[in-house]
């Protein structure tokens, strides 16, 4: 008869009393930690623990998890489990509507969340974090960069007279720096670890069998790599020959840099060899996917992604780099003999030969298929489909893709219900389902290739042994990058055990120092840059104290990190849906932000609206601006930087919109916030987001009743006014009459004609 945890906010009965958890829990309510364990050893129930001791005197609790099925299952355990009214524990997600969250909040004890909602929430500022007596921060890992985590952290910190976090992970990573970075970012003090071969953990651990097999890859398979690797050699031998690589590999991480590196020169103004370059790399990349496909994958994917590669060829708006490669004679051998192969993957009828033994042996076995590619999941599911006795399911992300739908959250949710109850007894999925969703222990795992992640590996893993003895196969093609990927993927994750020991023990920081890189982790604030050494932002705010300064921002940038570097330098923002721009600084200063991507498709995509958007601008304050923020604005799209330029050039000289280029979302923010603060602070202006020009000239008037003209632009607008001398002489003119201005073709005359002559009715 097991023992159960006895606390009076526990339902009886609920929590079986396992002594790691209890010791665990315990060193939690200390201070803020972060607990490592692996998977299906009850992070949750350590949460909880700590959770029933900090409800108390009025204070919440919140608890964030990545996704929306993972916060529906937490909220679901918390009902089962907590001894206070199901109602008093709040599910926050983005199908709640901000107004009811802002209800929810004030009468609830618990909230549960994605963190996106509460960073929005606190943002909008419905509610502040000052009355949370502790933070649960579900896959701790993902605490890194921009993610949600860190700034509801920082926040947390900054707005709590006593804050407690609780960071819960199976792996936090490999490296000091990355661990330290979780961290630093969410103001941990100390870390506890517990392994499977700790004493009091062992026995509640279950046995993993896990097996490598190698599979040879086919005659096939090695004729395809043959004349890719020769395409690879040939690219590559181009770009020694430029002097912009030396080796004679290089490996993906390589190659990414690489591509940064350039990007970087040609928006510094690169020579004509920088975008050779950039295009060459952009074919190598193809390539390098195409025998990373060949070697872990099989042909059947392979053949879907010369597919992919031949529909684009073909576009209009296809890639020079995708043209030029579907021209060689060797990727075209490669995609002949992909055409004639046998589509039976080794690796494919060895993960059914595995399937159908453990079937065999056990009936009611749960199985889970790992891979990294749809293709390969879609082309598994349906070869296992027609193996007797196995019932597969493909289980993959949200994102769709070209011809390959997603699955919805809800979906996903009825087919791991459906998999539960037996209906489906195999589950081929991709890393969907590797972190956090409440899988059913499963019998079996099997990798159908490695992956170089610990954390993924560890995630994977994790899914077998919990409740009886588990099975591990990873599979790996002979000779190939599969093989240096386990070892990869191995290796990175006994460095992390020693990583984490280390800190456990409470190793000295000046020898992780020496070791590792680990950066002492700042008590308040984060580090001051050196001395001498100064930012955009105190270029904006010199040496005095900041001053009130007023930013409106439209609502559809809450997304970007933009809105939180603002809020870090104290500036007030008024949130809304804004009808021209993105910001506005003052009476007469409107910002119009585009990253890269942005600003392409609003040029390129089925959205043509850059152009409308300068013009609502324009007309609606006196100093309208246009950010344009990122790099990659002449590689990315392989469109000819002279058609990029000749925008740029009627953006600034014909609209007279200046441009402000900015690296990234922190500069963009330092820019506004200095703009902002010069325009209100120095000049003493006030802001308003319904400003209008104070006045219009006789003549901008009449440019701009031209301009409205389909076709008609300001240039040609000033050119017709300048010619017939006023709206009525354009107006009387006839088509040949009108050819006769500057840069007005049969074209452009046609429709002002058509626009004066036609007769107006209106749709209704």
């Amino acid at each position: 008869m097991p023992e159960f945890v006895s606390h009076p906010l526990l339902k009886p009965d609920t929590v079986a009393s396992r002594e790691y958890q209890l010791t665990l829990a315990k060193k939690a309510l200390e201070k803020s930690s972060l607990i490592v364990l692996p998977t299906g050893l009850g992070k949750t129930i350590i949460a909880l623990l700590v959770m029933v001791e900090r409800l108390k005197d009025g204070k919440k609790i919140l608890m964030l998890s990545p996704t929306k099925p993972l916060v529906e299952q937490h909220a679901a355990f918390l009902r089962r489990a907590l001894a206070i009214p199901p109602e008093r524990i709040a599910v926050f997600t983005g199908s709640v509507a901000p107004d009811e969250r802002e209800i929810q909040w004030k009468d609830s004890s618990v909230v549960v969340s994605t963190p996106q909602v509460i960073e929005n929430d606190i943002l909008m500022k419905r509610f502040d974090l000052r009355d949370v007596s502790l933070v649960i921060f579900d896959e701790a890992h993902r605490a890194t960069g921009d993610y949600a985590y860190v700034y509801i952290a920082k926040k947390y910190q900054e707005q709590s007279s006593d804050p407690l976090v609780l960071g819960i992970t199976a792996s936090p990573g490999s490296t000091p720096e990355k661990i330290n970075e979780v961290r630093q970012n969410l103001f941990i003090e100390q870390v506890e670890l517990k392994t499977e071969n700790d004493p009091d953990v062992s026995p509640y651990i279950y046995e993993k069998d896990v097996e490598w097999i190698k599979v040879d890859v086919p005659d096939k398979a090695a004729e395809i790599k043959i004349l890719l690797d020769s395409l690879m050699d040939d690219r590559l031998d181009k770009l020694r020959a430029m002097g912009v690589v030396y080796n004679t590999h290089l490996n993906k991480k390589e190659l990414l840099m690489l591509q940064a590196k350039l990007q970087a020169s040609i928006n510094k103004g690169g020579s004509p060899e920088s975008y050779k370059a950039v295009s060459i790399l952009a074919e190598i990349m193809k390539i390098e996917h195409a025998v990373d496909l060949i070697q872990t994958q099989g042909v059947v994917p392979l053949k879907k992604y010369f597919d992919r590669l031949r529909e684009e060829a073909g576009s209009k708006g296809g890639s020079k780099a995708t043209k030029r490669l579907m021209q060689d004679a060797r990727l075209a051998g490669a995609m002949r003999i992909a055409g004639t192969a046998d589509e039976v993957n080794p690796k494919t009828e060895k993960v059914k030969q595995i399937v159908t033994e453990q079937l065999r042996q056990n009936p009611s076995s749960r199985i889970i298929v790992f891979t990294n590619f749809r293709d390969t999941a879609e082309f598994v599911s349906r070869e296992l489909a027609s193996v007797e006795g196995v019932r597969p399911v493909r289980f993959v992300g949200q994102a769709s893709r070209l011809n390959d739908k997603g699955l919805t959250q809800k979906k996903q949710v009825e087919i791991l219900d459906a998999f539960r109850a037996g209906e489906f007894n195999t589950l081929i999925a991709t890393s969907v389902a590797e972190e956090g969703l409440d899988i059913p222990s499963t019998d079996l795992v099997i990798f159908y290739e490695p992956v170089p992640s610990e954390i993924r590996s560890i995630q994977r893993r994790g899914r077998t042994g919990r409740n009886a003895v588990g099975r591990v196969v990873v599979l790996m093609s002979r000779g190939t990058r599969d093989e240096g990927t386990y070892r990869v993927s191995q290796a990175k994750e006994k460095k992390m055990y020693r990583t984490m020991n280390d800190m456990k023990d409470g190793q000295r920081m000046s020898d992780m120092l020496e070791n590792g890189g680990i950066q002492k982790i700042p008590e308040t604030t984060p580090p001051l840059p050196p001395a001498g050494q100064s930012s955009l932002r105190e270029f904006g705010a010199g040496d005095k104290p900041p001053e009130a300064v007023e930013i409106y921002v439209d609502i559809r940038e809450m997304r970007s990190a933009v809105v939180k570097s603002l809020e870090e330098m104290k500036a007030s923002l008024n949130i809304k849906t804004l009808e021209v721009g993105d910001y506005v600084l003052s009476d007469r200063v409107c910002v119009e932000r585009k990253t890269t991507d942005d600003f392409l498709d609003t040029l390129f995509g089925a959205d043509r609206s850059l152009f409308e958007q300068i013009i609502a601008m324009k007309h609606a304050y006196m100093r309208p601006l246009l950010f344009l923020e990122g790099d990659g604005l002449y590689t990315k799209r392989r469109i000819s930087p002279s058609v990029i330029h000749g925008v740029l050039a009627s953006i600034a000289v014909d609209y007279g919109v200046p441009i402000i280029f900015t690296a990234n979302e922190a500069e963009t923010a330092a820019f506004l916030f200095s703009i902002a603060r010069r325009e209100q602070v120095e000049r003493k202006r006030s802001v308003n987001p319904h400003a209008q020009k104070a006045s219009h000239t006789l003549s901008e008037r009449q440019e701009y009743l031209v301009s409205a003209i389909s076709e008609v632009g300001p240039v040609i607008s000033k050119n017709l006014l300048r010619h017939f001398g006023s709206v009525k002489g354009i107006v009387g003119a006839s088509k040949e009459e009108l050819m006769e201005v500057d840069k007005v073709g049969e074209k452009t005359a046609s429709k002002i004609r058509e626009i004066i002559d036609s007769e107006y009715r209106p749709r209704d």
